[in-house]
């Protein structure tokens, strides 16, 4: 059996999907604005629960959210808030499921404002490219930041919600505008490696 690869601390050595979305996933920077519109939905989703429940429904929200395309969850009505509230394959929570509908009009009032869409706007916030920290612990990485807190004003005041300073570190760190992989973690070694090559 091959030796396990050192990864983050939050990342449990026995779950294959945890550990792909580790992998592969988390801390690699995302451009398009339709992969961030559902990034947010999901970390906003998570709110109050844990990664791993949001994670192991992701499908169910992709098929539930019309593969997360905002102009069609943006006309959603009673209807089908009605039909998502009784979808097990997503979490049943009314506010959520109402706030994703109304993020998905705010979302695209956004990309018509936005010179560069939403990938832009959000970006802007760190300048346009990927913050990287150098921590040794998971104690040492923060819940928000001046830069989450700032994020997440912003998409309030536009109207979107489930969009606390918390959620949008999350997300950042989700998309790749922050990388926090642990300095002892593979994935960080293999960036670096990758960068002194250059």
């Amino acid at each position: 059996m091959p030796p396990t690869l050192p990864r983050c601390a939050w990342v449990p050595a026995d779950d294959p999907l945890y550990i792909a979305y580790h992998d592969e996933e988390w801390g690699r920077p995302v451009r398009d604005d339709r992969r961030l519109f559902e990034m947010l939905t999901l970390e906003g989703a998570q709110a109050g629960l844990s990664w791993i429940t949001i994670l192991r429904r992701r499908e169910g929200y992709r098929r539930a959210f019309a593969g997360f395309e905002a102009e069609r969850i943006a006309r959603f009505g009673e209807k089908d808030v009605a039909r998502l509230l009784a979808d097990p394959g997503i979490i049943r929570n009314r506010a959520k499921v109402e706030s994703t509908i109304r993020n998905a009009r705010a979302f695209l009032a956004l990309q018509e404002e936005e010179t560069g869409g939403f990938s832009h706007f959000l970006w802007q916030f760190v300048g346009g490219e990927p913050r990287i920290n150098s921590p040794l612990t998971s104690q040492e990485i923060p819940a928000e930041t001046p830069e989450s807190k700032a994020m997440s004003k912003e998409l309030k005041r536009r109207g979107f919600g489930f969009v606390g300073p918390t959620v949008c570190y999350a997300f950042m760190q989700a998309v790749g505008m922050v990388d926090d992989h642990l300095l002892t973690c593979f994935v960080r070694r293999k960036s670096v490696t990758a960068s002194r090559r250059r």
